[in-house]
């Protein structure tokens, strides 16, 4: 604390303790440490000094320690004070003559000693250090003090050794030193002890991408320089680990269906493990069952296909198994079978199972083939003749190996006929209402009951039904009108809505039905003598798919568009049209967003969406618009015009309104802003290279950047030219150029043309055999790589007059531009 502080502190207490009167003196502590205690005490009226003495606690008759104060001092301290002890203080007034006007006592003890330095710190984690210190004696508790050189600093209150330090940084190197604590204080701080945390454990991710393999991969942890995952396979009593510097391990050849256990951890630099992961299960994908057998079953009169396979019993956890008919049935369950329903007549199935857990599906089985039952014979027609016998004839269906024909007369009476076929012949009377019916059947079993044929008076089922879908909640029955029938109902019904239609007509059109729906159809015929027959097979057919809602579109890249809408269609696949100028693209899936590649820049496209299923087509979606950045220019082409200007021009560019052409160098740059193909620059600096950049934007604000070969602009032009007359009708030409690594070329254009060239580094070349008595151009240029000479630089006017038949003079005459 400073001068002026305690100075202060005195002055307070000095007008305090003399507002007190000649109330008896009062001490109390202000302070304590481990040598010195400071007390602070009211003043006393008349006192010409104050004495402070200190004794044991456990003797105080006996000081140990005396200091005397002025008269106008209320605060002192005591020192040479043992550590941690207890003491009695007195604080007495004295007059001129040393006698006690007053005293006052208080007693405390001093702080703690300076502990010993912290003997070990070790990283018990990533964010936790354990310290080991040598307990002090009399210390009720510690204060372990740590910080870094980022600003860090905090103080922990311990209780014993060894003691935790949490919730600090991985990777950090710390300071840590320690102090006791008693009731009067604490000790000084020991010397620091440095201690660096150890790396963050890898946060590890896992999935099983086949039957005997496992992916582990993680986010990098700061500071590692490898890493080290271990396996272990649950109910086995081997681990292994494997190291790595990347960030994912494959582990192959593995078990399938068997659990697995990983955990990792990184590597610093000066090889010290991190902490360790959290255990990470997972479990490999089930083996591909085996074994399948397939059978027709019946139940509640509906037919299924019995799909069975060979459990495996080695695989951990729950095991589903999914039977599939590429006739769009599945069945799934844990047993080693399940039924595929509903089946129809004459369908031929492919089946194949895979069996899943929570890692994925296994392998398809091997493919099983299997044909079921056929289908009930159409197009029923009776015949009677003038013998008395009767001709039942129909269509034959496929997958058939016989028919059985049923003729029952409504006196009870029934004949049966079997063949290979399509007719049968039985002895039949007129009279008679005959009900009539073919069976077919093969190795799967018999066909349903076909269609009964009413030889009187009940009109016969409708032939050739026909469901067809005319738009997306519109569904047309047709069918052929049948013998006896006056009128007809059709009933269409799924499991919310019933819908009727009664009409004379074989047609009929059901509206405002709900899309992605499946519905049973039934054509009933009826009479006003015999009402109807509900004998008629229904149809069951879906309306089209819903159409899509909530287009997104995500602009991938500059021709890829990721595109994503919301859909409840139970089984559809949907088709992304985006189209252009340019034509049409499109994408296809079966799920909730695909990508349309193949975008052409500067272009605008419209994007719907249309869901398509076995029943037909959707409406499309609301169009939503996307606009793609505009093309570069495939061309650049940089044009010096003059030593310091050049000229920029570009090809077309599609889909671009407005150009920035920029030319960079460490020397400087140029830049120009426009909306034609071309732009000049200025402040171009000689023999400098030049990056060529160009931006270009739509009328929307789309840019795109482009990038073309560098521009070199032309070597400078020579400075300071002189002439010198040399003997022989000869000139040296002198100049200046700060360029070494081009040659130089003088011309000289009069009465005659001259010429003289200069190797790379040279100033000077001489004209010779030059005809005197005319005006003379001089010009001095640098020669480009390519050994052309540079066209920008001044032309020089001399005059050149003879002295008999030699030079006499060279006068110059001024200078100009480049024609």
């Amino acid at each position: 604390m400073g001068v002026i502080k305690w100075l202060a502190i005195l002055v307070f207490l000095n007008i305090y303790s003399q507002a007190a009167g000649q109330s008896d003196i009062k001490v109390s502590v202000f302070s304590a440490t481990s040598k010195t205690v400071i007390l602070r005490w009211t003043s006393y009226s008349g006192a010409t000094s104050y004495k402070i003495s200190a004794a044991l606690s456990s003797s105080q008759n006996n000081p140990v320690a005396f200091a005397t104060f002025g008269p106008n001092t209320v605060m002192g301290s005591i020192s040479s004070l043992s550590q941690d002890v207890a003491y009695v203080f007195t604080v007495e007034a004295l007059d001129a003559n040393q006698n006690v006007l007053s005293h006052a006592s208080t007693q405390t003890s001093t702080a703690p000693d300076m502990m010993d330095p912290i003997k070990n710190v070790k990283p018990m984690d990533s964010r936790t250090l354990m310290v080991d210190f040598n307990p002090k004696t009399g210390a009720s508790s510690y204060i372990i003090r740590v910080e870094n050189s980022n600003g860090f600093f905090r103080e922990d209150t311990v209780s014993s050794s060894p003691a935790e330090i949490k919730f600090l940084n991985p990777y950090t190197e710390y300071q840590l030193s320690i102090m006791a604590v008693n009731d009067a204080g604490r000790s000084q701080p020991s010397s620091r002890l440095a201690a660096k945390t150890v790396l963050a454990p890898p946060q590890l991710s896992t999935s099983s991408p086949s039957n005997d393999s496992i992916v582990v991969t993680w986010p990098p942890v700061p500071h590692a320089v490898q890493y080290t995952v271990s396996i272990y396979k649950f109910g086995s009593n081997t681990r292994d680990k494997y190291n790595t510097t990347n960030t994912n391990l494959t582990f192959p050849g593995l078990d399938a269906g068997s659990l697995y256990v990983f955990r990792s951890s990184a590597w610093d630099a000066e090889g010290r493990e991190g902490e360790g992961s959290l255990y990470i299960n997972q479990t490999t994908r089930p083996p591909t069952p085996s074994s399948v057998k397939v059978l027709v079953v019946m139940s509640n009169n509906v037919a299924g296909l019995a799909v069975s396979w060979e459990l495996n019993e080695d695989v951990h956890g729950t095991v589903e198994y999914q039977a599939t008919s590429d006739q769009n049935l599945n069945c799934s369950g844990s047993s080693s079978s399940c039924t595929l329903s509903p089946v129809g007549c004459g369908e031929v199935h492919t089946v194949h199972v895979t069996a899943s857990n929570q890692a994925g599906p296994s392998h398809p089985s091997s493919p099983v083939g299997f044909v079921t039952f056929p289908c009930p014979p159409e197009s029923l027609t009776f015949a009677d003749s003038s013998e008395g016998n009767c001709t039942l004839t129909w269509n034959t269906v496929p997958h058939a190996d016989g028919y059985e024909a049923s003729v029952k007369r409504d006196d009870g009476s029934e004949a049966t006929c079997n063949s290979t076929g399509n007719s049968c012949t039985y002895q039949c009377l007129c009279g008679y209402t005959y009900l009539m019916s073919v069976s077919a059947y093969n190795q799967a079993g018999s066909s349903p009951e076909g269609k009964i044929l009413n030889h009187t008076t009940v009109p016969c089922c409708p032939d050739n039904v026909s469901v067809s879908a005319v738009s997306a909640d519109t569904l047309e029955i047709t069918w052929a009108a049948s013998r006896g029938a006056e009128l007809y109902q059709t009933r269409a019904a799924d499991v919310s809505e019933v819908i009727l239609c009664n009409d004379t007509a074989p047609v009929c059109a059901l509206s405002d039905l709900s899309c992605d729906s499946s519905y049973a159809v039934l054509v009933t015929p009826c009479n006003e003598i015999s009402g109807c027959n509900r004998a008629c097979k229904s149809h069951t057919t879906d309306t089209a798919p819903c159409t899509p809602t909530n287009l997104v579109l995500n602009l991938r890249n500059s021709s890829v568009i990721s595109v994503s809408w919301t859909a409840s269609n139970r089984a559809a696949n949907y088709t992304v049209s985006a189209d252009g100028e340019d034509g049409r693209r499109t994408c296809s899936t079966s799920g909730s967003g695909c990508d349309v590649t193949g975008l052409t820049c500067g272009s605008s496209f419209e994007f719907s969406v249309t869901a398509t299923s076995s029943a037909g087509q959707s409406l499309p979606s609301f169009s939503t618009s996307l606009e793609t950045e505009p093309c570069c220019p495939a061309s650049l082409n940089v044009e010096q015009v003059t030593q310091a200007m050049s000229n920029v021009s570009w090809s077309h560019a599609k889909g671009a309104q407005s150009f920035i052409a920029s030319l960079t160098s460490p020397r400087g740059h140029a830049r120009c802003h426009t909306q034609d193909s071309h732009c000049l620059m200025g402040c171009i600096t000689c023999g400098t290279n030049y990056t060529v950049t160009m931006e270009a934007f739509s009328t929307s604000g789309h840019a795109s950047n482009c990038s073309y070969q560098g521009f070199s602009s032309s070597p400078c032009c020579p400075s300071g030219v002189k002439l010198q007359m040399l003997a022989g009708n000869s000139l040296r030409v002198y100049w200046r150029s700060a360029a070494s690594s081009h040659g130089t070329m003088v011309d000289m254009v009069g009465t005659s043309n001259y010429t003289c060239t200069a190797s790379p580094g040279q100033n000077s070349c001489v004209v010779e055999n030059i005809q005197c008595e005319g005006p003379y151009h001089v010009a001095v240029a640098p020669l480009t790589p390519e050994g052309s000479r540079v066209l920008f630089c001044p032309r020089r006017l001399y005059s050149v007059t003879c002295a008999g038949s030699n030079i006499g003079s060279v006068i110059y005459r001024g200078k100009r531009s480049v024609d």
